[in-house]
């Protein structure tokens, strides 16, 4: 375990997300007021297997999913913190789309899950599923906590204000994609609204979140969309999948979630029926099939992002993480292109698209179960960013693809987490306002300015006692 001394406070938090769950053990100084402490993460721990979603009907094995990770908790606290050391799960997309299809179910997996938390010699403070606003403008509070865009420590130990702009957050997940940002325009929907006070700050936000638009949905709604086009029966080509690349499925796993059940076949449908996609490896129809996921057309407010969602113009700079890091991350290796443009983004997807699973292989050995993926997931991104929300020549380039801002992972459970524990006042904490370069070049100078009159007082006063000592030697 990692040696920690009694001048930390701790909390352990689990991120139920739709593909995976991720333990985070945070940690801040206990010397300091609530609110003042800067909270760093401690240690992280991803589980093998899926997100606790995947296990309705056997919740027992979703409890069970969690224990390699809070085993190493107890290790990695010591023992004599362990009842004063706080568990949170919370849970996402995943299980807001089971608690849709399946209310017993979702309850009866959150039951299972406080059970085997509870089994352990930590806190229990209970498991929540969260909203698509809440998961959005959580996600907005990491990206400008560990940013330190709302306070900052000074080098003469006092708590600043720094006066910089906040950053937009947009984040990817297996069931859900949210984008939330600080806008001066008016939010239509009040829905897509959000007020935040924090540090003597108010902050108007629009988030939105997309459910049924995260990546293992996206891409199980574009194959139910291909196979409705091309039939359910035998063999079908799928154009976001690489050459040379094939897989065989049940036709009823493609209808099996509420984002999908909607197509379902009305007549000639067998459930249990092989069916064998191959992959053909074709930008343009991929592109083209992709867009028809999404509903560009009626719009009942006076601008929409896509299916029919109020969104004003993004404005500011962007922080995109999770899925949208490693998308990024692989066009970036595999093609060379920087990707800072909606143009390079398009060549690179087109690129990448256009590469054949061996290509790929060759390219991205360490990425080979996630390979087949690739194309779809940088189309998706390409359609969702520039046609969706808009970033254009000068917007795209001000994102910025992160994975992690120094130690801690970005995500949305940095931010639940302060503000359950109350670690995020709305009014400042001994706050000292920060001095913007204009200020502090003023005060230099004046500071030169008073430096400046004073070694000519001095000069001067030297001077008169020379003339004075001179005089009276005269006399």
């Amino acid at each position: 375990g990692i040696i920690l001394n009694q001048l930390f406070f701790l909390k352990i938090f689990l991120d139920a997300g739709s593909s995976h769950t991720a333990m985070y053990i945070y940690k801040w100084p206990a010397d300091k007021q609530n609110g003042t402490g800067v909270v760093t993460q401690h240690t992280e721990c991803h589980p093998k297997g899926g997100g606790i979603s995947s296990y309705a009907g056997q919740q027992r094995e979703a409890g069970r999913s969690l224990q390699s990770c809070l085993d190493q908790a107890t290790r990695d606290i010591p023992r004599a913190r362990h009842h004063l050391t706080p568990v949170y799960l919370g849970a996402t997309a995943g299980m807001r789309l089971l608690n849709i299809s399946s209310p017993v179910q979702s309850a009866q997996v959150l039951k299972e899950v406080g059970r085997t938390i509870q089994s352990y010699p930590f806190n229990y403070q209970g498991a929540a599923i969260l909203s698509g606003q809440e998961e959005g403008a959580y996600g907005w509070v990491t990206v400008n906590y560990l940013l330190e865009n709302f306070i900052k420590y000074g080098f003469v130990g006092h708590w600043l204000s720094p006066g910089r702009q906040t950053v937009g957050a947009l984040d990817f997940g297996g069931a859900s994609t949210q984008i939330t940002f600080v806008t001066k325009d008016e939010v239509e929907d009040k829905r897509d609204r959000m007020n935040l006070r924090l540090y003597g700050h108010d902050y108007s936000l629009y988030t939105h979140s997309f459910l049924c638009y995260g990546r293992d949905q996206v891409f199980k709604r574009l194959l139910a969309h291909l196979v409705t086009g091309q039939g359910h029966t035998g063999k079908m080509s799928h154009p976001c999948f690489p050459a040379g690349y094939n897989v065989t499925m049940k036709v009823g796993t493609l209808f099996d979630s509420p984002c999908t059940v909607g197509l379902t076949p009305s007549s000639g449908y067998n459930p249990q029926a092989a069916l064998s996609v191959e992959g053909s490896g074709d930008y343009d129809h991929c592109l083209g099939n992709m867009t028809e996921i999404f509903s560009f057309h009626s719009c009942p407010f006076s601008q929409c992002s896509f299916d029919k969602v109020f969104q004003p113009n993004v404005s500011g700079s962007f922080m995109a993480f999770s899925a949208f890091f490693y998308i990024h991350q692989f066009l970036q290796t595999t093609t060379g292109i920087l990707v800072a443009t909606p143009a390079q983004l398009e060549e690179a997807a087109r690129a990448v698209c256009n590469m054949s699973i061996n290509e790929m292989l060759v390219l991205a050995p360490d990425q080979e179960p996630r390979l087949q993926d690739f194309c779809a997931a940088s189309v998706f991104t390409k359609v969702l960013f520039t046609r969706g929300y808009g970033f254009d020549e000068i917007s795209f380039p001000r994102i910025s693809f992160q994975k992690k801002a120094g130690d801690t992972s970005v995500g949305w459970a940095l931010g639940y987490m302060l503000s359950l524990s109350s670690l995020l006042p709305g009014e400042s904490v001994g706050l000292r306002k920060a001095l913007k370069p204009g200020a502090w070049a003023a005060l230099l100078f004046l500071f030169a300015l008073l430096l400046t009159t004073a070694l000519m007082y001095v000069s001067l006063q030297a001077c008169r006692g020379k003339k004075k000592g001179s005089s009276d030697i005269a006399s």
